[in-house]
């Protein structure tokens, strides 16, 4: 397949949705060599700062000198989005020969009775094939969906991260933040470190899993805390603490959440360091300095401010108010939003908007599960406006907050992508 072709074939399986469970990709990559084992990997999941993480972690790693590979998902304009290495998303020729061996393993695997892989599965066992050919000397791999029976949960990880956990996916990972957190506990692996920041009822799951597994387990305000310095939406200073070791780090990414996240990444960067001297205090600190990440409290200009986020569930909404709130604190703002039309919308509505904020509803994306513009703006009440175009809502919106507004975009990492195509190009 030519790249068009290869996305052509990727579009065609998305009607056969998310279908969890471990046979079809085990099967695929078996046929393809199994080059998931041919590569040291870091596993990430959580609710909301997996990309984040992964980020920071694959930057502390690229700025170690070493070579590095990043899966993540979704993707925001382009599926090569999906697969990086040392930092920059595969090119078309690299994406679609790998693609083009997929498929092969694919209806390889289907003629011995095997069921038809999944978009993600197809898009996971590329990602391991390229990263395999590619000799990376790590790879971050971001799990797509909960843990225990996601695609990628195939992999013996040198640290498994679960960022944090709160309600979302429920109709795939469980219906109490308890469940939820079993389902990411599941890519806990036999004596492999574990890193993460949650907190309350979620930790009960991973510490069970953790002492089952016999994996030590690191946990964000107990075994090591980061402490606010400095914080602007141009970025923050913090003070990582852990035991008898304190470091103030830099990083670009604004919002109190940003700080708990790049704690996690650089406690499981050293984990990683310890059986790997070429990753350096240096490049701890330069790896987190240096990363950006989109459509995450992104600010893509002033004047008025515009801000771009894609908080989709209550968790992520709590985080982009509270951020709103420090940063631009008692200035009405101007919300073009989106969701899926499956999420919380009603609670992340309640969580976003206050009196004098002005809210332009609009559908996150055509030819999804998104809600219409119409019903959101009867969730979110008298400040709503449904707009059937986004050009208009962003062109009003616009105009409503001049020079000295705020603008900001969000509900669906869906709208971030279809905003970033429609005004971002090139």
């Amino acid at each position: 397949m030519n790249y068009d072709e290869s996305l052509k074939y990727l579009d065609s399986l998305g009607k056969f949705g998310i279908n969890l469970g471990m046979e079809r990709i085990q099967a695929l990559l078996a046929e393809l060599g199994n080059p998931e084992k041919m590569v040291k990997t870091i596993h990430v999941t959580g609710t909301n700062g997996k990309g984040s993480v992964s980020s920071m972690i694959a930057n502390i790693l690229l700025y170690s000198g070493l070579t590095v590979g990043k899966f993540t998902s979704p993707h925001f304009v382009r599926y090569n989005e999906r697969i990086e290495v040392n930092g920059k998303e595969v090119n078309n020729e690299t994406f679609a020969m790998a693609h083009t061996a997929v498929a092969r393993a694919v209806a390889t695997v289907m003629e011995r009775g095997i069921a038809q892989p999944t978009q993600f599965e197809v898009l996971t066992a590329a990602g391991f094939l390229i990263f395999a050919l590619e000799h990376v000397d790590y790879a971050v791999i971001e799990v797509g969906l909960g843990g225990l029976w996601d695609s990628t949960n195939v992999i013996i990880p040198e640290v498994a991260v679960i960022t944090n956990v709160s309600l979302d996916h429920m109709d795939r990972c469980g219906k109490t933040v308890e469940e939820i957190a079993m389902q990411k506990a599941g890519i806990i692996k036999e004596k492999v470190p574990v890193v993460t920041a949650a907190t309350d009822d979620a930790l009960g799951p991973i510490k069970a899993m953790s002492v089952f597994k016999q994996a030590p387990l690191y946990i964000f305000g107990k075994d090591f805390t980061g402490q606010e310095v400095i914080s602007t939406m141009e970025g923050q200073t913090f003070t990582l603490s852990s035991g008898a070791y304190n470091s103030n780090y830099n990083i670009a990414l604004p919002g109190a959440h940003q700080i708990a996240n790049t704690a996690v990444a650089v406690v499981a960067a050293k984990l990683v360091s310890k059986n790997d001297e070429r990753i350096t205090e240096a490049a701890l600190h330069e790896g987190v300095a240096n990363t950006k990440w989109p459509g995450r409290l992104e600010r893509i200009g002033t004047k008025p401010d515009i801000i771009l986020d894609g908080a989709h569930n209550p968790a992520g909404a709590q985080a982009l108010r509270a951020a709103l709130d420090k940063y631009y604190t008692d200035k009405p703002i101007n919300f073009i939003f989106g969701m899926m039309g499956d999420k919380a919308m009603s609670e992340v509505a309640n969580i976003l908007f206050k009196p004098g904020d002005k809210v332009y509803t609009v559908l996150a994306d055509k030819g999804t599960r998104a809600a219409s513009a119409a019903q959101l703006a009867k969730i979110v009440g008298d400040k709503a406006v449904a707009y059937e175009e986004l050009n208009k809502a962003y062109d009003d919106a616009l105009s409503a907050a001049g020079d000295t507004g705020i603008i900001c975009i969000c509900g669906s990492l869906y709208l971030i992508g279809t905003f970033k195509a429609t005004f971002q190009k090139g």
